[in-house]
């Protein structure tokens, strides 16, 4: 990069020209990096669902000297990027680029909600609201912290066969009863499991989710994001009973410090990644990757860059 220094570079980038389009295959010029920045060459990136609703407006790219925005700072869905070296964590240089770039963002948030936050003990029983790509890393971590029973909470039952391979032991789907899903899994748990974790941004799984752990040590943490005008209600005897009820923002892990550790536990062959791919496209049908992640079909979609 050093014959670079200081100069723009041209390549190619996908670009969201109105929300809800198309992504758009553009030449774009990248700006030079400035204090305290680094810019970047993008060989692998994937999808999350973030990517599918958020923008955020800062201008780094431009194409014609119109500006494009960058996205959450970092905008991996060009070929070169430009980012704070906040945001950059050096990894074990042996790692698979086309594997650990799923660590970036869903599947981070599930594992580090149960290993950092819930962090259930060997043998205890945990539940999970929400079997998509963050609730079943948030699977993944009840395994891997040795819990004897994962119950998987999801109102499509077609997600349960898949949630085995992520150590779920025990499935509920809230519409098959005629009762609150948390009372079933009280039934079902002599009062309530040890730990829960709940990855919908559903305010009525977050209700679920704190009144289904045990009284006296249950914890109940909440991983999804809700709507602005949801609210949270429950009796105060919850709290009363030693219920404790917490959140975390990207599993409570620091990107730059914690993310390094991550990427060894994969490659200890403690945290199995491959099983959370189940697409990968090259960067010319980004699009179709879109398409996947909306349809549901694809837990994280990796984008094959220069391709």
């Amino acid at each position: 990069m050093s014959s670079t220094a200081g100069q723009v570079i041209c390549c190619k980038a996908a670009v969201a020209w109105e929300a809800g389009k198309p992504l758009v295959i553009e030449e774009v010029e990248v700006a030079p990096p400035q204090a305290m920045e680094v810019r970047l060459k993008i060989l692998f990136t994937s999808l999350c669902h973030t990517d599918v609703y958020f923008w955020e407006a800062k201008p780094r790219f431009s194409i014609r000297g119109q500006p494009i925005y960058h996205f959450v700072g970092t905008s991996t869905f060009s070929e070169y990027t430009v980012v704070h070296v906040g945001c950059v964590a050096k990894i074990n240089p042996a790692a698979p680029l086309d594997k650990v770039c799923v660590l970036s963002c869903g599947i981070s948030t599930g594992l580090g909600a149960t290993l950092n936050v819930a962090k259930p003990k060997k043998g205890s029983s945990v539940a999970i609201f929400g079997l998509g790509a963050v609730g079943l890393a948030a699977a993944e971590g009840a395994r891997i912290a040795g819990a004897s029973r994962i119950i998987g909470v999801d109102l499509n039952s077609n997600r349960f066969d898949e949630a085995k391979k992520f150590g779920v032991t025990e499935f509920v789907n809230p519409k098959d009863h005629n009762k609150p899903v948390q009372e079933v899994i009280a039934e079902m748990t002599d009062g309530g499991v040890d730990r829960s974790v709940e990855c919908t941004g559903s305010f009525h799984a977050m209700i679920s989710a704190f009144e289904c752990v045990h009284d006296g040590w249950g914890v109940a943490v909440l991983v999804g994001v809700p709507n602005k005008d949801d609210s949270f209600k429950t009796h105060p005897v919850n709290f009363l009973n030693e219920r404790t009820l917490k959140g975390t923002f990207f599993g409570n892990y620091k990107p730059r410090s914690d993310l390094p550790s991550v990427v060894e536990k994969y490659m200890n062959k403690e945290l199995e990644l491959e099983k959370f791919i189940t697409h990968e496209v090259p960067f010319s049908e980004i699009n179709k990757a879109f398409e996947y992640m909306l349809s549901g079909a694809g837990l994280r979609c990796i984008i094959r860059m220069g391709a």
